[in-house]
């Protein structure tokens, strides 16, 4: 049964609706991939917020004609493309295609955008090996703690050598009687 136009228009809506959202697309030839391996790789990449769509390369360039952000994919499609749109954790869906792609040895990265830039395999790559949002926030929160720890230290030290300082006072004050109780005498004799 072909599309009619009411059901293209939803198609295309819908690829809208997904690039609205996502950061990162990336365009794979998915060319002698069966069903099964498109669903093995639907659910590697469902957990990063993730979303791998088969659909007709003349929809997808319908979808990003109006849209500046994602017009240099039209670049990348030509053959049996499928896209890969990510919305949350660009590091992670990366991570989850590449080993994909090691697993299947059956598919082929043709290109990404992400804001505007077209990229390639090692610019995706690259990304990818940045680290994620939640090892960025324990670093900071880390670094955050450090400085607090050190703030709380140096306060802390504060009344401590003041503490020393005034118990050294009755013997030092002992020490200086002494010292000048042993002149006067020096002095006597």
């Amino acid at each position: 049964m072909g599309r009619n136009r009411e059901n293209k228009a939803a198609v295309i809506a819908d690829l809208k609706e997904l690039l609205s959202d996502a950061q990162l697309a990336f365009v794979i030839d998915y060319q002698g991939l069966s069903v099964a391996e498109i669903t093995d790789l639907r659910n590697r990449l469902r957990p990063t917020g993730s979303v791998c769509k088969v659909t007709k390369n003349t929809f997808m360039q319908q979808a990003v004609a109006e849209n500046e952000t994602w017009q240099p994919m039209t670049n990348f499609l030509k053959g049996s493309a499928a896209f890969v749109l990510v919305k949350d954790d660009v590091g992670s869906a990366v991570r989850a295609y590449q080993a994909f792609k090691k697993d299947t040895k059956k598919t082929e990265f043709r290109g990404g955008v992400m804001q505007g830039q077209a990229l390639n395999e090692d610019q995706v790559k690259a990304i990818a090996d940045l680290p994620s949002k939640e090892e960025l926030m324990g670093q900071v929160a880390g670094a955050i703690n450090s400085i607090a720890t050190k703030l709380a230290v140096g306060i802390k030290e504060v009344p401590s050598s003041l503490g020393r300082g005034i118990n050294e006072v009755p013997s030092s004050l002992g020490r200086v009687i002494g010292a000048m109780a042993a002149k006067e005498e020096g002095d006597a004799a």
